[in-house]
């Protein structure tokens, strides 16, 4: 009979296999990465445009395009094109990102030639009605003033302006930047980044060349828009460094969020840190969290990241908590980065770890979508998929040791940004 008392066996991940993309291109010049998996009659295409002509001056200039480009067209209102990518039982998403903006489809196969001309519509017809975006500011504008009320927003707010500073990555956004916004600055950006030269589509599903050649047909046709372009470049140096308090005399949370300009994907020493900020407090069985949640009951939850953008990478702690108790946590979070570059790691929790980030990998690829998405990640940083084979090979075999020369290396709180919003 089955023990019970006895837990399962656990094996590490052995092998990890990806669907690497086909490369393809359409008449007009646009790349197409499909990852042709799964059974179902069903497709995700993504529209992937690079943000450009950064203006510090009109910080939600793409944030404005992003949210108003499926709003209208020279013949469809925003209602029409809601009503006709339901009918035939597609889902249309917009998202706007640091780097990109996307426009991504999911529809039937069947529906395929149906859904395209309307997507075909907003990336070459959209108009931004006044009307559109009268709506779009107010909401935004309200959404803001309910934000600032929070605390954790203002502290990732003011994280993100210490480290990058005026950039998209860091822009500290008030109402009067919407209030700014005019129809013409929608038109200028959206017809220098949507255009052909500036997409990358991305489709994951089941897609063959049938599929393939209504997308050429419908998609592949030439752009109307040519506007120049300059791709958003940045480089960043001299964060604020030292603490940044925002007393707020009634709160019963303190907001606190800390970190340093790091490294990116393209360095030897990522998936070495990936493991490190795993270890600190990458998963619910982190340090971080076992001493902060779980012994001292400070917070309902704490966590830290290691993040790669297209010009910078960035490491951060976060957490809210009590404010009687806000100066102690901090003092916690200072004394396990100091273990960690005291101690060494012991291979119990090492192997934990080791086994918690290969499962998750694994089952993070549990579909075609997922799939396009680890394609994504290392296409955009410029590298191929040598990067996960690393990866793997890392988390698998780094050593203790190792582990304490990153966090001396790239754990200097020193050199940290710290915002605490609420009482300190």
């Amino acid at each position: 009979m089955l023990n019970r008392t006895l837990a399962p066996e656990s094996k590490q991940v052995d092998e990890i296999r990806f669907i690497e993309p086909l490369k393809q291109q359409l008449d007009n010049g646009i790349p197409v990465f499909t990852i042709n998996a799964g059974t179902q009659e069903l497709v995700r295409i993504e529209f992937i445009f690079q943000n450009v002509n950064w203006d510090p001056a009109k910080p939600v200039q793409a944030i404005g395009v992003s949210h108003l480009v499926n709003n209208g067209t020279e013949k469809l209102s925003a209602k029409a094109i809601a009503d006709q990518v339901d009918y035939y039982g597609a889902f249309l998403q917009t998202e706007y990102g640091a780097d990109q903006l996307t426009v991504k489809l999911y529809t039937l196969n069947k529906h395929l030639s149906s859904v395209l001309p309307i997507l075909y519509a907003i990336l070459n017809e959209s108009v931004f009605p006044d009307q559109e975006l009268a709506i779009f500011v107010q909401n935004q504008k309200q959404s803001l003033q309910v934000n600032l009320q929070k605390n954790d927003f203002l502290s990732r707010k003011h994280f993100a302006n210490a480290l990058f500073g005026d950039t998209t990555y860091g822009s500290n956004i008030e109402a009067a930047d919407y209030d700014a916004l005019r129809r013409d600055d929608l038109l200028d950006y959206y017809r220098a980044a949507y255009k052909p030269e500036n997409c990358t589509i991305i489709v994951a599903g089941k897609f063959e060349a049938t599929e393939f050649n209504i997308l050429n047909e419908i998609i592949g046709r030439p752009w109307n828009n040519q506007d120049a372009a300059s791709i958003n470049e940045f480089t960043f140096s001299n964060p604020t460094k030292g603490e940044i308090v925002i007393e707020r005399p009634d709160a019963l949370q303190s907001a606190i969020r800390m970190g340093t300009l790091a490294i990116t994907r393209h360095h030897a020493d990522f998936p070495g840190f990936q493991v490190l900020n795993c270890l600190l407090g990458g998963y619910f069985g982190s340090r971080l969290m076992a001493n902060i949640r779980e012994d001292k009951g400070y917070t309902y939850g704490i966590g830290s990241a290691v993040v790669s953008l297209k010009d910078a990478g960035y490491f951060f702690i976060a957490t809210e908590v009590g404010a009687e108790v806000c100066g102690s946590a901090l003092a916690e979070i200072e004394k396990e980065i100091t273990l960690l570059k005291t101690e060494l790691v012991e291979e119990e929790e090492l192997s934990l770890v080791r086994s918690y980030m290969l499962g998750s990998m694994l089952g993070s690829l549990e579909n075609a979508f997922s799939h396009a998405d680890k394609f994504k990640n290392v296409y955009f940083s410029g590298l191929d998929y040598s990067y996960y084979d690393n990866y793997i090979k890392t988390v698998k075999n780094i050593t203790a040791a190792e582990l304490k020369i990153l966090a001396n290396t790239y754990l200097d709180t020193a050199q940290f940004s710290k915002v605490v919003v609420g009482k300190k």
